[in-house]
């Protein structure tokens, strides 16, 4: 299990927009050649955005894109016609296939937090596909196949546990909370790659929200993407 820390994330973004990122993973000018991925996942970055304050209309493509927010309204629109406000409790996924421009923005009135994780897929290619499920049940298990990958959403109370699927590889990222996993204390922003994932169980020390990808395809190795 190799524990990676909110603080040691790259930091990214413009301020002087009200753009603050954290990326997890090797992104952009912060290129790591140690740090390209983990199992199907190649991005996982934190955003934080001012009222106001987006990402202007930018490509993507072979790139199944999962958001989930934390707090706030997050509008995204892209070149397929889809426009959609996205909330906390909400699945947001773009699979970015042959090719697809978006843009995300925080038109609400507060500020905006969303995690925003990026998987490549086990086959390059198709057509762009959108949807949003909206308040995601605790424990519901949701399908990226296209990247060979469930996410589970887990919410725990404190000392209550819940299961770390067994997997070749589970990344666990804390969105909010503390817990403890496999005798680690794992706070806010922190998160856990786990090789070979068994008979693991997640604690909560507070009350906590998670997102776990559970992955038993490693998808060939490519660049990390720009954004």
């Amino acid at each position: 299990m190799d524990i990676r820390r909110a603080a040691e994330r790259y930091q990214g973004g413009d301020p002087a927009a009200g753009i603050e990122s954290r990326h997890a993973f090797s992104f952009g000018p912060h290129y790591d050649p140690d740090n390209l991925r983990f199992g199907a996942v190649i991005a996982c970055n934190e955003e934080h955005l001012a009222p106001g304050a987006g990402f202007d209309e930018h490509p993507h493509s072979h790139t199944e894109i999962v958001t989930w927010v934390v707090e706030g309204e997050l509008t995204h629109r892209d070149s397929t016609g889809h426009e959609s406000v996205v909330r906390h409790g909400d699945v947001q996924r773009l699979s970015s296939a042959g090719g697809v421009r978006h843009v995300e923005r925080n038109d609400g009135p507060g500020p905006l937090t969303f995690v925003q994780m990026w998987l490549a897929p086990l086959r390059p290619g198709g057509d762009p596909y959108y949807e949003v499920v909206h308040g995601i049940a605790d424990s519901t298990p949701y399908a990226v196949p296209e990247a060979g990958a469930m996410l589970h959403v887990r919410r725990l109370g404190p000392g209550e546990r819940t299961a770390v699927p067994d997997a070749a590889y589970a990344y666990v990222h804390v969105v909010r909370g503390e817990v403890h996993v496999d005798g680690e204390t794992l706070g806010t922003g922190d998160a856990a790659r786990i090789t070979d994932a068994k008979g693991l169980e997640a604690e909560g020390v507070t009350e906590a929200e998670l997102l776990v990808w559970e992955m038993n395809q490693d998808p060939r190795a490519r660049p990390a993407p720009r954004r």
